[in-house]
């Protein structure tokens, strides 16, 4: 009889630390396929179809990205979490991203995209993403090749495994604790190749292409339990993905583009993307 409480004890002091430590699930679980599920829209991808500039010019775009709601199933961990139901992963559905590019001479481009860290609604972005492209022509119709590599480091913080009004439901693991500040980090680093074949004098790209990402997404529990406990339990997975895209590019006038892409990593979903594009410090070369 002894022997009962000693054991209860043990139980409830290891399971905080249990949460708190590191988790890494397989490839094939459900907490690395909702990881890959978010990856495929916070990727960096072309967005528009190759195109060559002037050297020294400036491109400055504005982007959105349609993010895909994970079902119930996808967002309930079996792995790390166990005894949790389905997470709040689905807190926002369009991802705005500024996108700055410079020209750096034949045929070379070197983007740059920040998303601050301004809270709404909840979320809070502090996403980093870089791309270095060349384009070369690839025959006497304007015909484009384009070969590039990119990463978006960072992270994003929302309210996930114990959103605002989990601490007032009883069946919930949040009872009585606070409402989290979880954090997200995709690091997601990638090739990938596009061609494009102009039609209407060059006015009109219709392109396709496809790539592989290596992503190394990291999640990590932020709240406090009923006793005041913290949780802060890490979870880590690495995984690759083949991609590939597709969409068209107008030219509305010289130095405004405007482009609508379908980006699909296969094994997970596939997302949409528009992006507008306005050139300064001089002419498209084709």
């Amino acid at each position: 009889m002894r022997a009962f409480p000693i054991l209860l004890s043990s139980v409830m002091i290891g399971a905080p630390l249990a949460a708190q430590g590191n988790c890494s699930p397989s490839g094939s679980s459900r907490e690395a396929n909702l990881f890959a599920h978010f990856s495929v829209p916070l990727a960096y991808s072309m967005g528009q179809a190759p195109w060559i500039y002037r050297p020294g010019s400036v491109q400055w775009s504005v982007e959105g990205t349609y993010l895909p709601d994970a079902s119930a199933r996808l967002r309930t961990p079996v792995r790390c979490r166990p005894t949790a139901g389905p997470e709040d992963w689905n807190v926002a559905q369009v991802l705005p991203r500024p996108r700055v590019g410079f020209v750096l001479g034949d045929g070379v481009l070197m983007e740059v995209s920040w998303v601050p860290p301004v809270r709404i609604q909840g979320v809070k972005p502090n996403l980093w993403s870089f791309a270095l492209s060349r384009t070369i022509p690839m025959n006497a119709r304007g015909g484009m090749f384009s070969g590039r590599i990119h990463a978006t480091i960072g992270s994003v913080r929302a309210p996930i495994t114990c959103p605002e009004g989990a601490s007032q439901d009883a069946t919930s693991p949040c009872f009585g604790g606070t409402t989290s500040d979880d954090k997200f980090a995709p690091n997601i680093f990638g090739v990938e190749m596009g061609f494009t074949v102009p039609l209407m004098q060059g006015r009109v790209r219709p392109y396709v292409g496809g790539g592989y990402n290596i992503l190394h997404p990291r999640f990590q529990v932020s709240y406090r339990d009923s006793l005041g406990q913290r949780n802060d339990q890490k979870v880590k997975v690495n995984l690759s993905r083949i991609t590939a895209f597709g969409g068209l590019t107008l030219a509305l006038s010289d130095g405004i583009l405007l482009s609508g892409e379908a980006y699909s990593a296969p094994a997970d979903l596939v997302t949409g993307r528009v992006r507008l594009t306005l050139g300064f410090g001089g002419r498209r070369r084709q």
